[in-house]
């Protein structure tokens, strides 16, 4: 007992120097290929930030895990967007692009809308159960590919770069990033064994230690990444980490492993955890559409909410 909360600190200390060096790292290479920092946010960051929760995926569903799988995503995404970009518009307000308004947050809010109505089987005809088959697996990877396109298209413009702002030498960058994600991903897999481990010795259940313990601990890279980002003044890491972290979660985390390994039976989750997963996009889209600001009162918002659904589930639990 003792050792897992050693290790449970030590990983929270990896983690956070960790994001520090990525955020830096990621930022520097986006100023030296004078691309835009949405950009590397929406790619490096977010797919770097996802490889934790890819990992349980795929461990889940080759151990017949079904409820570990959908509690990652579900959880992880309601996470993402309450507590992640809740905290982070708290420390300061958040500017969100134009072009982010029209094209990234409307992507995030059609993948979580389709991801909810493949899963929600039983909405249509109550006779079925609840699923997620290798024909949904592929689905969603067809939309996934429209948001890859997206990815591309981006890729082609350069951003002006004025050269007030220095930036890492290019090797020192991407050392900086590798070595950044590298103690990620390590300090994320301590805490998520560590917290596992204590959560089965409270004698917690799969669904809650699902939702809270491996949601909380598969979303710290993205947690940890976004707070620094927001810290930095790098609103564009910090919103496109997210959104891109959302949109991975969905179309690469559960979408890929289901095409390639199979369909996942009987989903234990009830409609008001898919329908906060559903309204914590739609809100997301809503505010930073207003004014293309996520303000602090509107961070308060999102942690409100997440307070009240994290009591239900521990309620419930």
């Amino acid at each position: 007992m003792l050792l897992n909360i050693l290790l449970l600190i030590i990983g929270f200390v990896i983690l956070i120097k960790g994001a520090d060096f990525f955020v830096e790292g990621a930022s520097s290479i986006a100023g030296n290929f004078k691309v835009s920092k949405m950009l590397i946010g929406l790619t490096i960051v977010a797919f770097g930030t996802s490889a934790p929760e890819f990992a349980v995926s795929v461990k889940s569903i080759l151990s017949g895990n079904g409820d570990i799988v959908f509690g990652n995503v579900i959880g992880s995404n309601i996470l993402n967007i309450l507590l992640i970009i809740g905290i982070s518009a708290i420390i300061h307000s958040l500017n969100v692009k134009n072009s982010t308004v029209k094209k990234e947050l409307p992507i995030t809010l059609l993948m979580t809308t389709l991801f909810a109505v493949l899963i929600s089987d039983s909405l249509f005809n109550l006779k079925d159960i609840n699923q997620f088959t290798r024909s949904d697996g592929v689905v969603i990877l067809l939309f996934f590919t429209v948001f890859v396109y997206y990815l591309i298209s981006m890729m082609r413009n350069k951003i002006d770069d004025d050269g007030k702002e220095e930036y890492l030498p290019l090797v020192k960058s991407f050392a900086f990033t590798i070595l950044g994600i590298v103690a990620v991903v390590l300090g994320s897999n301590l805490v998520v064994d560590s917290a596992s481990f204590l959560a089965k010795a409270l004698g917690i259940s799969q669904k809650m230690i699902a939702l809270t313990v491996v949601a909380l601990g598969t979303s710290l890279p993205e947690l940890v990444t976004s707070i620094m980002a927001t810290r930095k003044g790098e609103y564009d890491i910090a919103i496109g980490n997210i959104v891109g972290s959302c949109i991975f979660n969905i179309g690469v985390v559960i979408g890929m492993p289901v095409a390639l390994f199979g369909g996942v039976g009987h989903i234990a989750f009830n409609y008001i955890d898919v329908g906060v997963m559903l309204l914590s996009a739609f809100l997301l889209f809503i505010f930073s559409r207003n004014d293309y600001k996520i303000h602090r009162w509107e961070g308060i918002v999102f942690l409100t909410i997440f307070v009240i659904y994290y009591s239900y589930v521990i309620y419930l639990g």
